[in-house]
């Protein structure tokens, strides 16, 4: 870039407008399988949630046959997705968790 001495060129500068990523809510999938307290379990260890949210989230995915566990960039959804169906895979649940862009 080449910067002109002339005093009657102005230079403006620019503001590049940055957008944040988009962001994903991870989703639990009810099922007639997968025991409620293992859907806390899950909850708890891949979530960060306490029992008393845990709890309530199950009830959702329960009741209405979807749960929102959290809200996160792209990566971070995927991975928690990959978690949850290994854990559930190795503990013969069939318990499904998705993500979709928020």
């Amino acid at each position: 870039m080449t910067l002109s001495n002339d005093p009657s060129v102005v230079l403006e500068r620019v503001e590049a407008a940055l957008k944040p990523p988009p962001m994903y809510k991870v989703l639990m999938l009810n099922d007639d399988f997968t025991p409620m307290d293992f859907v806390v379990e899950v909850l708890q260890k891949f979530f960060a949630m306490g029992l008393e949210k845990a709890t309530e989230v199950m009830l959702q995915v329960h009741h209405e046959g979807r749960g929102v566990c959290g809200l996160f960039p792209r990566d971070i959804a995927l991975t928690k997705v990959e978690q949850v169906s290994v854990f559930a895979r190795q503990h013969q649940h069939p318990l499904q968790c998705v993500m979709e862009e928020a």
